[in-house]
């Protein structure tokens, strides 16, 4: 259950509008409807935080334009499978990237920030943190049971043998073992996925 608020963009080059509904029609077309997890909203959820955190730490326009491009693009490689997603993704990206007249580096950034969502998560640059954090931020909001169900169901799609026992297990395993990179992450919301990690393991008992 991504809540996504509406919102327009504002401050960034006129092709980010072009790129987002580009991409986001791929994802409404060609991802299964087994992705209760990884579905648009996910997307459209992941850029909203992006551009939050971005501006939290401090981050210029321009590379919050390139962290927001990121965010559009981290799980388009789900339209060819789960397995190694992340660079499917950057496969994905780069002609689109490069049609849209990003230059190498730009599209090295991008593909950086792309890979740092892989778990584990071990993002080497500040754009890569804000991404990581973007990415895993709903662990600390109040939406984490109801997100946590609908990733519970897209994997139990894939292993029909998934028990919630074991699904209980694996997220608290995960949360334990998670931190937040950025300083504001750090700061906001590493408190708030302890209370969530709290409530979980109530649940266990």
């Amino acid at each position: 259950m991504w809540l996504v608020e509406p919102k327009v963009i504002d401050g960034m080059p006129d092709s980010f509008n072009k790129i987002k509904k580009e991409v986001l029609a791929i994802l409404r077309e060609k991802l299964p409807e087994h992705l209760k997890y990884h579905c648009p909203e996910h997307t459209e959820y992941v850029l909203q935080r992006a551009e939050y955190i971005a501006g939290k730490e401090g981050l210029t326009k321009k590379d919050t334009y390139l962290v927001k491009v990121a965010a559009l693009y981290h799980d388009i490689g789900f339209i060819k499978g789960p397995k190694e997603h992340e660079k499917r993704s950057c496969k994905l990206a780069r002609p689109a990237l490069r049609k849209f007249n990003f230059s190498d580096s730009e599209i090295k950034k991008i593909c950086g920030m792309i890979m740092a969502t892989r778990i584990p998560q071990k993002p080497k640059t500040h754009l890569e943190e804000v991404l990581a954090d973007a990415d895993l931020e709903y662990l600390a909001t109040n939406q984490f049971f109801p997100i946590g169900e609908d990733l519970y169901k897209e994997l139990k799609h894939f292993n029909p043998k998934l028990t919630r026992r074991k699904w209980n297990r694996i997220q608290r395993d995960f949360m334990e073992n998670h931190h937040y990179h950025t300083s504001y992450c750090k700061r906001y919301k590493t408190f708030r996925k302890i209370r969530n990690l709290e409530h979980l393991r109530s649940v266990m008992k």
